[in-house]
């Protein structure tokens, strides 16, 4: 079973002041599963970059809190360094490491901007795979004129209006949340004071001024020496190697040189590995020559893979125990179909055909994971509701007074046990309508999985809805059950109208196909 992680490297507008710092450590630990890889300080950029890992719904958790806690502490009229920045929790960007995707990502991106705008109201940037707005592609734009300047003109310029959060900023001044691949921060000091030097290297070298690609650049002055401050985003194209021998070159120039270097967090072994294969012309050399990449090969090898949870589910209904049953069938099933509303949209996204329908696509993505979380819970709460009736059947009956409470108890648990089925009717009827709109306008080439998701979804609302008047059978005169089986009915003749417009969408699209 491939393990789920995630990378996530917050930079926060702090580094003179350790118990700040140690603060916003204690924040990302406080959450289980979150293990801190590294943390770097530089005291004349004021800066510190934190590298932790875990679960994706960990590394959002953690995020969030190191977000917020770097908003309680750190005041931006305040704060003083060389190196760029316009909030207290400056950069926050998500890095796939295992069993995740950019698209995975980009959706915790997205759901932790909207939060911190929401809840913190600090103005969050989405950047780099994150964004749809070309503007915001790259940090350094959204960061132009730092902290100073986009405080007065984040209220009056559409083109430096946040996408989440309001359109001011406070003491924590404003966050840019993203998701992209792997980047290295690489510096490197020259023997020379002279940090006009560095400007001049900086801007042969980085991609924007015509030097080399994937490479961003910035001449500092750091513990009285110039320093080339770099960001290398894509080390297979642009390796670390050429990049500093173009440093030393262009610095020779100026009749300097290479005084030493130094990394701002992690480095891939990778990178690594191509510049001892340029450096010592090792060019048969090979990873798996490592001596420590052997070992953790052999020992990382995983187990046989636990069984999955649908099959286990699936096991449970076919066994000859009456729960899990239908009502939890038809929830697990329109689950499914949330699960591929959400594949659906996910296909869509990042498409230059559909870029119109894109900001549709977002909203649609996130409810329809919150239904399927929420349909995966009522798989196991439509199992308790059967068993609940049976408890009560078996309550004593011994006396009137226990009669009385029987009677009532088995009444309560028959109307809960229709309760659930209805709301997983109403949440399929959800599901049904995104799927309907995906069928609409989704990706043409995932066409076929939005018509079955909407099948799906329709199937488990009949599903349901037998379950609803089996369980209220002989008692339609009542007042509650008499209201449950009026909004099941209302469900099914929506879900009957939808079902039919996905046919219509489905034979006008399948056209464009031919």
């Amino acid at each position: 079973m491939t393990v789920k992680l995630i990378e996530c490297i917050p930079n926060f507008s702090e580094a003179r002041r350790p118990e700040v710092i140690d603060a916003i450590k204690n924040e990302i630990q406080s959450v289980e599963g979150i293990r801190i890889l590294d943390v770097h300080s530089d005291l004349d950029h004021n800066r510190t970059v934190v590298t932790f890992i875990g679960d994706p719904e960990a590394v959002e958790v953690a995020a969030y809190k190191a977000i917020a806690r770097a908003a309680d502490l750190i005041n931006l009229e305040e704060h003083r360094g060389e190196h760029p920045r316009i909030g207290a929790s400056d950069v926050v960007p998500f890095v796939p490491i295992s069993g995740v995707t950019m698209s995975d990502c980009v959706e915790i991106a997205r759901r932790l901007g909207k939060k911190v705008g929401d809840t913190l109201d600090i103005p969050v940037y989405l950047y780099e795979d994150a964004t749809s707005r070309p503007e915001c592609k790259n940090l350094e734009d959204i960061r132009r004129g730092q902290y100073e300047n986009l405080k007065l003109v984040i209220g009056t310029d559409p083109l430096r209006a946040p996408d989440f959060g309001p359109k001011q900023m406070g003491r924590a001044g404003a966050t840019v949340i993203g998701a992209r691949q792997p980047l290295i921060a690489y510096n490197i000091y020259l023997t020379t004071g002279d940090v006009t030097i560095a400007e001049k290297v900086a801007r042969r070298v980085r991609n924007s001024s015509g030097g080399l690609h994937f490479v961003k650049a910035m001449g500092v002055l750091v513990e009285g020496r110039a320093q080339v401050s770099m960001n290398l985003t894509n080390f297979k194209k642009t390796p670390m190697a050429q990049v500093t021998e173009m440093v030393r070159r262009e610095a020779e120039r100026y009749g300097t040189g290479i005084h030493h270097s130094e990394l701002v967090g992690l480095v891939p072994n990778a990178a690594l590995i191509d510049a001892a294969r340029w450096y010592m012309q090792m060019d048969q050399f090979e990873p798996p020559q490592l001596l420590e990449t052997r070992l953790f090969e052999e020992s990382g090898k995983p187990g046989e893979a636990n069984t999955r949870e649908g099959e286990d589910l699936l096991d449970a209904i076919a066994s000859a125990s009456p729960t899990p049953g239908g009502g939890s069938a038809s929830a697990h099933t329109a689950a499914v179909a949330s699960a591929l509303v959400a594949m659906v949209g996910r296909l869509t996204i990042g498409k230059p055909k559909y870029l119109e329908v894109e900001p549709e696509m977002w909203p649609m993505i996130e409810k329809a994971e919150d239904l399927r979380q929420y349909l995966q819970e009522a798989v196991k709460l439509d199992a308790e509701a059967y068993e609940s009736i049976v408890s009560a059947r078996r309550l004593p009956r011994d006396t009137d007074e226990k009669k009385l409470e029987r009677a009532q108890a088995i009444l309560n648990a028959t109307i809960h046990a229709a309760v659930v089925p209805l709301d997983v009717a109403g949440k399929a009827l959800q599901v049904l309508e995104m799927a309907a709109r995906m069928v609409e306008i989704g990706n043409l080439n995932a066409i076929t999985d939005a018509s079955a998701a909407a099948n799906l979804a329709y199937a488990a609302i009949k599903g349901a809805a037998l379950n609803v008047q089996v369980n209220l059978l002989g008692m339609e005169n009542e007042n509650e059950p008499a209201s449950l089986l009026e909004r099941i009915t209302v469900i099914r003749r929506s879900a009957d109208d939808l079902i039919s417009i996905v046919k219509e969408y489905l034979k006008q699209r399948s056209q464009l196909t031919m």
